[in-house]
Order: structure tokens, then C-alpha cells, then sequence
């Protein structure tokens, strides 16, 4: 990838890792633990969340978090999300490869503490209905819509953006309720088609909403302080997770696939560009992966330690 120069190189790895040439030391510490952890090479898990689909999907997760008002309610009031966008998404990808590639008690542990993060993010927000209703991040309900929101958007930008997944949809989606199960997530979906319904339950319980938090978000993440040098590849990511949002969860966040007149442009050829550029950037596999390698050949096990249900 030598046509990318080596600033814009080093800007781009600094936002999806942290640093512009060396990878988080919580990643490379990965190849500690005594177990294979919860999932293993092979599985649906590493194979979506290895891909560089998953630039697309954080942007896609946060827009459809977005739209529940008590989820919108803890990130405006206890998030700085405006003035550190780059550390909220750095704790977040810290956790979910923590989770992928880690061994079971590191896994559980940093869930744990996540958990107990969660425990002062409370207060109260206005419904869909106009009542007020109490909050707290670790609320079932809560916990449940981050969770659909996170799981939809990293399988549909892999079906869209990425290779095939072992197993199909169904084997990710069912895989990644384990980490639901970690979170305290109750009755995580197990199959596809369960997380679509979930998903629905919400919309058609009339508990989504677009309201100005919405709309301030919405802009926020359309154009996050990235620098001019980045912004251009980052608005064809913004637009290939638009894409990927089906209505009327589209509909709601008042977003429309990038179109001259009547005729579409072609979104998912741009997308995929964009993300093969970015990948011209960063080693071959995720620091993280390849952490989790090394524990593994070092306990010569090939599988994980716990075979999701």
C-alpha cells in the first residue's frame, strides 16, 4: 500500500487501534491465559470480527443504539463522546476483541468491569410516549438493545462487506450470545432470524424514536473530528453503513442512500474500496488474533475452551 502516504497510514491506524505503530498492549497481553477461550480460529466469531467489515459496523451499531431513548439518554449524559469519540470507540473494540480472542477469565473479567463501569450510568429520560421513565446502563432491557444493535450490524456489514462466515449467520449470531450472556444480557437471540424479531419487538412496541439527541448524534457520527485527510474514505464508510440499515430503521434516523436523482450509486462497490485501502494499512491479521494464536499453540489446544449453546 505504498500509494497511501505514511502520515495518512499512521492517522488511520491511531483511530482503529490506538496507535499509529504499535499495537494496544492490551492486545498483544492476549497470548496470556491457561485456556482457548470462548471461541477459536474457525469460528463465525473470528472470522466476522477479524474482517474489515467491522469499521463499518461500529458506525452502523452506534446509529441504530441511537434510536432507543433511554441508551441515547446514557451516552449524552454520562459519555464524552464529542470530546473523546476516539476513547469511547477504543474501550468499546477493546472489549468485543477482549471477548473474541481472550481466554474465558480474562473475557469474563473485563466484562465484569465493564458491568461495574455501568453501574453509575443512571438517571432518567423522556419514552417514546413522553413519560419519564428511570435508567441504568445494566437495565435487562438496555443491555438487550445494545446487544441487538451491536450483533445486527457486525453480521449484516459482514454479509455485505465481508467473506463468507463459517457456519452462516446463524452460527454467529449464536456464538456472539455468549458475549450477550456475559454482558447479562437475557435470552440472547441464537439464530438470525431471532434477532430480527427481537429487533422488531422493539420497534413495534413503540419504544424507538427520533428526537433532537437522535438528530445530534446522528450528525456527530456523520462527521466525527477525524481530520480532512480522513474524512473523504470515512464518508464512503458512513455511507455503506446506511446502506446496510434496512427500513425503517433507516427511515427513522431520517438517512438515505447517496443516490443522483433516481438512480443509486453503487455504495457497496465504494464501500468495499474504501475498506481494502484501510487494509493496505494494517498488518495481515488483528494484533488480537494473532495474540491469541500464540496462547494457543503455547497449550496446544486447537478449540475453545466452551462451545457456545
Amino acid at each position: 500500500m505504498k500509494l497511501v502516504p505514511a502520515a495518512l497510514r499512521d492517522r488511520i491506524r491511531l483511530v482503529l487501534s490506538g496507535s499509529s505503530n504499535e499495537p494496544p498492549e492490551w492486545s498483544v497481553r492476549l497470548d496470556e491465559g491457561d485456556d482457548g477461550g470462548f471461541f477459536a480460529p474457525g469460528s463465525a466469531t473470528w472470522s466476522v470480527h477479524g474482517g474489515m467489515s467491522t469499521i463499518v459496523a461500529g458506525i452502523r451499531a452506534l446509529l441504530i443504539q441511537a434510536l432507543h431513548p433511554g441508551a441515547m439518554a446514557g451516552v449524552h449524559d454520562h459519555s464524552r463522546y464529542k470530546e473523546d469519540p476516539l476513547g469511547r470507540l477504543a474501550g468499546t473494540i477493546r472489549w468485543i476483541f477482549t471477548v473474541s480472542y481472550g481466554d474465558t477469565r480474562t473475557a469474563i473479567g473485563t466484562s465484569n468491569w465493564v458491568l461495574k463501569m455501568h453501574e453509575r450510568v443512571v438517571g432518567s429520560y423522556l419514552d417514546a410516549h413522553g413519560a419519564e421513565r428511570p435508567y441504568s446502563a445494566n437495565d435487562p432491557e438496555l443491555l438487550s438493545w445494545v446487544h441487538l444493535a451491536f450483533t445486527d450490524s457486525f453480521l449484516a456489514t459482514a454479509k455485505l462487506y465481508g467473506k463468507p462466515i463459517p457456519g452462516g449467520p446463524d452460527a454467529y449470531v449464536r456464538e456472539w450470545a455468549k458475549a450477550g450472556e456475559l454482558m447479562g444480557v437475557q435470552n440472547p437471540p441464537r439464530s438470525e432470524a431471532e434477532l430480527s424479531s427481537q429487533l422488531r419487538e422493539y420497534l413495534d412496541a413503540g419504544q424507538l424514536v427520533y428526537n433532537k439527541r437522535v438528530a445530534d448524534a446522528v450528525s456527530f457520527i456523520r462527521r466525527p473530528p477525524l481530520g480532512r485527510s480522513l474524512m473523504p474514505g470515512y464518508a464512503l464508510l458512513f455511507a455503506g453503513a446506511v446502506a446496510s440499515i434496512p427500513e425503517p430503521y433507516r427511515g427513522m434516523l431520517r438517512l438515505r442512500t447517496p443516490a443522483l436523482g433516481p438512480i443509486r450509486l453503487p455504495v457497496a462497490a465504494f464501500t468495499r474500496l474504501t475498506l481494502r485501502v484501510i487494509a493496505g494499512t494494517l498488518e495481515k491479521d488483528p494484533p488480537s488474533e494473532l495474540a491469541a494464536r500464540r496462547r494457543l499453540a503455547r497449550l496446544g489446544v486447537d478449540g475453545p475452551a466452551i462451545t457456545p449453546r
